[in-house]
């Protein structure tokens, strides 16, 4: 199964993402992962990825498309893979278009998971991260036990830059103004299907199964 999973930034893409590669047995790509590797590693690209990411912005395409090209060729994608992070506007999913069938191997479904604006304030405005291990913390779904501190390692969590309030609106702004036309994009090649994304993990990991089901 080729997959597609997109949906405004604190619409739970990242856990899905991962629940639904390993129930298929397909590797997830994570352009998010990449960039946030590149950048912890003080990389020339990882420099030029956090200078867009700090300010909300979306990392160039010709950057992002050049990345995923070269992962796609990999033999780990045989089986099929999901994409989440990419693509993030029209002419992303364009050069995909053009990526997958040279490879031969077209998308099966592109998997929408819908948030209202408030929701993803409030789920990405509350993440706290480790400055020592990187574990992820919610000062509301999911707190340390001590304020500021991580139960993994004892170290200090901080709030990232592209989590504060601020860039969230941005975040939010930017998908509304890019990304958002994607759904039209796939709405016609017949390739959408669309599920509510709040709830229980889980819940919301059996409604998108059943609609890649439904797709295939």
């Amino acid at each position: 199964m080729r997959v597609v999973l997109v949906g405004p930034p604190g619409s739970g893409k990242g856990t899905q993402a991962k629940l639904l590669a390993a129930h298929y047995g397909i590797p997830q790509i994570s352009t998010g992962d990449i960039f946030r590797a590149s950048i912890a590693a003080a990389t020339e690209f990882g420099r030029r990825a956090k200078h867009y990411m700090d300010a909300g912005e979306l990392v160039p395409d010709e950057v992002t498309i050049a990345i995923v090209r070269d992962r796609l060729a990999q033999d780990d994608t045989a089986p099929g893979f999901l994409l989440d992070g990419f693509p993030r506007n029209v002419p992303q999913a364009e050069a995909l278009r053009g990526i997958l069938d040279e490879l031969g191997t077209p998308l099966d479904v592109v998997l929408e998971l819908q948030v209202d604006d408030d929701e993803v304030v409030r789920r990405i405005s509350g993440r706290r991260t480790c400055r020592k291990c990187g574990h992820l913390w919610h000062v509301e779904f999911d707190p340390p036990a001590v304020d500021g501190v991580c139960d993994v390692c004892g170290g200090a969590l901080f709030q990232r830059d592209d989590d504060l309030p601020e860039t969230v609106l941005r975040r939010i702004e930017v998908y509304a103004e890019q990304t958002a036309p994607l759904i039209g994009f796939y709405r016609e090649a017949g390739l959408l299907r669309s599920i509510v994304a709040t709830g229980q993990v889980d819940e919301i990991t059996k409604h998108a199964v059943d609609a890649l089901e439904s797709a295939n």
